[in-house]
């Protein structure tokens, strides 16, 4: 049944309406099955335009591109669908066929596939049932200009219904019942199937009849609804109720079935059988899945955000102590890009979220290298890049209920968790990253000064420079100081910066304010 679900609290998010499609409850392990789903548009674009412009163009037969689809409905999968439909449309296929084995998912993004499938021009949509189409699965066929299913497969069950306050599912109200009802009945119009056994799969209380004109002889199927509604009611002659479409139960056929009563097209044994019945060329061509499936699923996984975010952070740390694009600025581009990337393909992120990301960092770099203190530009920087990484997570933008209000807050616990995994990163590397072999230069170390005779004077002392340095000590530029550079105080070279003024090297300067690593110059 549809399932009105706020969200999980995997990866999956939802819009303004947040129902879900299926039968029984959520299963994690397929919910995080269903993230493999996800695919890039060029990849698929190229598996199948060049299958297809070399497939033997035989007599009067069609090109035909087949797209599987054997996931629960949600976000991420919703956008594998879309990419790979728009790819088959794109390559001037004449018949697609979705090969759809599903429990259902979310209501809106069923909405979104249905408007696609039925929005298609100049090309045949074909569903194959080999199994179960159960509820937004179901209406994803129904939006097909032909269904062909295997004798004893299952199609229907397309109830809504809301999870709780207190986790229990239940029936959504009228209101969102409506809505659904409707978007059924104008889909099954639209694609000549009986509207009554439509909408009877999303209605458990009514029930539907076929019913003969008496006058005409005209046979058609009527709910009680409808007959309550119609002006001639007593000119139509009511057989007992369909069987799959009594009293409290949701309208689900199997193939037989199906086609008796004019839901299903045909039926077929197997997946073999649709070149023949489809007069399609041979073989099919189809939108296989890449490696990038795989690939984005592990980037929206719950703990490789937070690994992402995590070493994105700490590099960043690093670059920003260290100006110059070096390991650590290339890091950090790479584990935001990452993230970003695997945001973009899934649906949930914009340009929007990659801005103000890009414009909190630039506060908090402007904060350590002009503005001095930890002030407005500093928090309004941080407030706005880890609001645009929970806002990148996220299809809805205010949650409504308490089920996406817990789904914000997963997110945040991510988010914040990375946040506070980079804090504690940062105490143990201003502690004990000088002394790690192989990674000391990525921290200040006591220079050794040469002597005017050539000698070298002064003998390293453990620990970074910036340890040694206190607030009054004064010492000389050795380079620009624009805002930020190195400045000799005795022996040691440290990494400076002024209050935001231009100093000349060989000036004087004293240390005006020291927090952690970072050392404020001004000129003497």
């Amino acid at each position: 049944m549809f399932r009105r679900f706020g969200e999980g609290c995997e990866t999956m998010t939802t819009t303004k309406s947040n129902a879900m499609l299926g039968a029984s409850g959520t299963d994690p392990i397929a919910m995080m099955r269903s993230v493999f789903a996800f695919v890039v548009v060029a990849v698929a674009f190229t598996q199948c335009v060049p299958a297809i412009a070399q497939s033997d163009v035989g007599s009067g037969k069609r090109r035909g591109v087949l797209i599987e689809f054997k996931e629960d409905i949600n976000p991420l999968s919703g956008a594998l669908l879309k990419r790979k439909f728009e790819a088959a449309v794109e390559s001037d296929a004449d018949v697609i066929i979705l090969d759809i084995q599903s429990p259902g998912g979310f209501t809106s993004v069923t909405f979104e596939l249905m408007d696609m499938v039925l929005e298609a021009k100049d090309v045949e949509t074909v569903a194959y049932i080999e199994k179960d189409a159960i509820s937004g699965a179901a209406l994803l066929a129904l939006s097909t200009d032909t269904i062909l299913m295997r004798p004893d497969a299952r199609m229907g069950d397309a109830g809504e219904i809301v999870m709780g306050e207190d986790g229990a599912f239940r029936y959504t109200p009228a209101k969102s019942r409506s809505v659904l009802a409707q978007k059924v009945r104008d889909t099954a119009e639209a694609t000549g199937r009986p509207l009554a056994l439509a909408e009877k799969m999303t209605d458990k209380d009514m029930v539907v009849y076929q019913a003969t004109n008496k006058e005409s002889g005209e046979k058609r199927y009527l709910s009680d609804k409808d007959l309550a509604s119609r002006e001639d009611a007593d000119q139509w002659e009511l057989s007992p109720p369909i069987r799959e479409a009594g009293k409290e139960m949701f309208f689900t056929v199997n193939g037989r079935r199906g086609v008796e009563l004019g839901m299903v097209d045909q039926t077929i044994e197997s997946r073999d059988d649709l070149a023949k019945v489809l007069n399609l060329q041979e073989p099919i061509v189809e939108m296989e899945r890449s490696w990038t499936d795989t690939l984005v699923f592990l980037l929206n996984s719950q703990f490789v955000t937070f690994l992402l975010l995590l070493i994105g952070l700490v590099a960043l740390a690093i670059e920003l102590s260290a100006p110059g694009i070096g390991i650590g600025g290339l890091t950090s581009v790479l584990c935001f890009g990452l993230f970003f990337w695997a945001r973009f393909l899934g649906g949930t992120s914009g340009w929007l979220e990659v801005v103000l990301f890009l414009m909190g960092i630039l506060f908090i770099a402007a904060e350590v290298f002009v503005i001095p203190g930890f002030g407005v530009a500093g928090i309004s920087g941080l407030a706005l890049s880890l609001g645009a990484l929970v806002m990148a997570s996220r299809r809805f933008a205010l949650p409504e209920n308490e089920i996406q209000w817990t789904s914000l807050a997963t997110d945040m616990m991510t988010v914040m968790g990375a946040f506070l995994g980079f804090l504690v990163c940062l105490a143990v590397m201003a502690k004990y990253l000088g002394d790690i072999p192989g990674l000391s230069r990525l921290t200040l170390r006591p220079q050794v000064m040469v002597a005017a005779d050539g000698g070298a004077s002064a003998t390293l002392v453990s620990g970074p420079a910036w340890q040694r340095v206190e607030v009054g000590d004064t010492g000389s530029a050795m380079s620009p100081l624009r805002p930020s550079g190195k400045v000799q105080f005795g022996d040691d070279a440290v990494d400076v910066v002024t209050e935001g003024d231009y100093i000349d090297p060989g000036t004087e300067v004293r240390v005006v304010g020291k927090q952690g690593a970072r050392v404020t110059v001004r000129k003497v």
